[in-house]
């Protein structure tokens, strides 16, 4: 007689469940935010999954409804008195949640610091083409290091390369700002210059043009 491993349906849909629960019991720490189970409040304010009070239950009524929809009970505002939980898809919800930051940290500026770096011994051509180097950082909206080390005997000619790094500042000119001004750590000599936060003056409205004058009106002479 052969006895067949398939196990009950209802088992199956409980270690569905825990599987999915697990899942998202897991994403839920991540984020920080209390579902179903996890929701200790006494009284909860509920909203379903149109966007419609239910009015104020207890967290284990709300969860009755929220698994009879096939959905979750999400905890949305808990600093509410009561808190404020929605009755939801909660793997939906997360998605968007991840949709919406990934595009906020899109839109934000990440500020780079790119180095420049310089030699005592720099003649004037490498010098002007590095300058213009840091200058396109700076209009780009990067941050520009200017460094120069000093190499064996160098180190007894600092002047030298503080003068390499104060002409660059005075070059760079309304492009950037200084942030650290020139200082040694070990053998090199730095300094950090920040973009300038530029404002454009508003352009000017046109002018409206003068009112014309009326022209006279000429009588018209009637046929006798």
């Amino acid at each position: 007689m052969v006895y067949s491993e398939r196990k009950p349906a209802f088992r199956q849909d409980a270690a569905a469940t825990r599987r999915r629960t697990i899942a998202l019991d897991k994403r839920s720490a991540k984020s920080f935010i209390r579902i179903n189970e996890r929701i200790r409040a006494r009284e909860i304010r509920v909203i379903d999954e149109n966007g419609e009070q239910m009015g104020i239950l207890p967290p284990f009524e709300a969860l009755k409804i929220a698994r009879e929809r096939g959905l979750d009970l999400v905890e949305v505002s808990p600093n509410a008195i009561p808190p404020v939980c929605r009755i939801q898809d909660y793997g939906r919800f997360l998605y968007e949640k991840d949709k919406s930051e990934s595009a906020a940290r899109k839109k934000q500026k990440v500020i780079v610091v790119k180095e420049v770096k310089f030699s005592v011994t720099v003649d004037e051509h490498d010098y002007q083409t590095k300058k213009n180097q840091a200058v396109r950082f700076l209009n780009d909206g990067d941050k520009v290091k200017a460094s120069l080390r000093f190499r064996g005997r160098q180190m007894a000619h600092r002047e030298l390369g503080y003068a390499i790094i104060n002409r660059l500042i005075q070059d760079i000119g309304e492009a950037g700002v200084v942030e650290f001004m020139p200082r040694m750590e070990g053998t090199i000599l730095h300094a950090i210059v920040a973009p300038s936060k530029k404002q454009e003056a508003p352009k000017p409205k046109p002018a409206a043009p003068p009112p014309q004058a009326a022209a006279p009106k000429v009588p018209v002479s009637q046929p006798q």
